[in-house]
């Protein structure tokens, strides 16, 4: 009965689940960034394959791989785009290279072509080549399948062709609305601001209910802190990778040094934060650690927390001043409490964790602190 009861909830909970997923990858497919991408690619491989006829000789024969070469080189940003589109002529012409010396010294034959191929391959393993390694064995074979008899022809016609189109891409995307990340980035350092602090504000509070405490969420947000650190650190690189060779770039003037300080302060700010929830996390709910927090230290350790989340939370929108009076209340209550540490008695075998969660709320505060890394962006 429990068994027939339970399955509806469960397919249930999966397709709610899946929906979810749904949504949010069609939000994701649909979004902003990605629509402009689209419209530009359909841009550029339109004007390529208006300008593919126009090219000399045997090239004006094979137009279609002019809007091939434009959707190669459409990146979601400049610099991305140059680099891509440069690489995957270098593999073309690696590959087309590849099937001449094969046409040249001997018959296709199905030895030929497998011996060609694992070169094809083990030559896109050099480190310059990047995106551009595919292109050599599959320009290879596309010579010999393709271009058969009229081998040199088609050579010429397809990395031109692909040539115009990168090109065509290319300044596509410099010229068309170049994509700037920088509020992404600025918002992600935010947000992973706010979560930390908010972080430390519940372990806080945590600390002032009767043990165990009704509010466990904090303690299973360790991987979501780290996963959230390292989401950061890819978009604070897209938003630097998005200036380069970006003409608004002098309109959207940004200390991207800056940001990567910051990102460093958060970065070492999470681990910490990582180990006092694993910390509190096995003192509260394990029974075989072999340490524990002393009651007489719940009070002032859940002050010195959450004095060190608040502060952590004012970097989105408190002013200068008050994140200094917000810091020296922190540093206030993390003195408070390795007094209140200091001055105690222990029962005979004892091992504080006490002390491990003050040194890391002392390190944070050490990393925050007005002029360690630079002030919060």
């Amino acid at each position: 009965m429990g068994n027939s009861q339970a399955r509806p909830a469960s397919r249930w909970a999966n397709g709610t689940q899946f929906l979810k997923q749904a949504v949010e990858g069609l939000s994701a497919a649909f979004a902003a960034q990605r629509l402009q991408l689209a419209a530009k690619a359909a841009l550029a491989a339109g004007l390529a394959f208006l300008i593919a006829p126009l090219m000399p000789g045997a090239a004006a024969n094979y137009p279609y791989y002019a809007p091939l070469g434009a959707l190669v080189a459409m990146y979601h940003n400049v610099a991305g785009s140059v680099r891509q589109g440069f690489q995957a002529l270098a593999g073309l012409t690696m590959g087309i290279g590849l099937a001449v010396i094969l046409v040249t010294i001997a018959d296709p034959s199905p030895l030929t072509v497998a011996l060609f191929m694992g070169i094809g391959v083990l030559l896109g393993g050099l480190p310059a080549i990047g995106s551009g390694s595919d292109w050599i064995p599959t320009a290879a074979l596309l010579v010999l399948l393709v271009g058969g008899n009229n081998a040199d022809d088609f050579s010429f016609g397809y990395l031109v062709q692909m040539g115009v189109g990168v090109g065509v891409g290319i300044a596509v995307n410099f010229l068309v609305f170049p994509p700037l990340h920088l509020k992404a980035a600025a918002a992600s350092l935010d947000d992973l601001r706010l979560a930390l602090g908010r972080q430390l504000t519940d372990m806080g509070a945590a600390l002032k209910e009767a043990w165990p405490p009704e509010h466990e969420d904090w303690s299973r947000r360790s991987d979501e802190l780290s996963s959230a650190a390292r989401s950061v650190r890819h978009l604070v690189k897209e938003a630097d990778a998005s200036r380069r060779a970006n003409p608004r770039r002098k309109l959207h003037p940004r200390d991207m040094d800056l940001d990567y300080r910051n990102l460093r302060q958060l970065e070492r700010v999470t681990f910490h934060i990582q180990d006092m929830t694993d910390v509190l996390s096995d003192v509260i709910w394990e029974s075989d650690v072999p340490y524990t927090v002393p009651l007489q230290d719940n009070e002032p350790l859940a002050d010195a927390i959450t004095a060190t989340g608040k502060l952590l939370t004012s970097f989105s929108d408190a002013e200068s001043e008050e994140q200094e009076q917000l810091f020296k209340s922190a540093t206030t209550a993390v003195e408070a409490a390795m007094a209140t540490t200091t001055a105690r008695e222990l029962e005979k075998g004892a091992v504080p964790a006490s002390e491990s969660v003050l040194l890391s709320l002392h390190r944070i505060l050490r990393a925050v602190r007005p002029g360690a890394e630079g002030p919060p962006s």
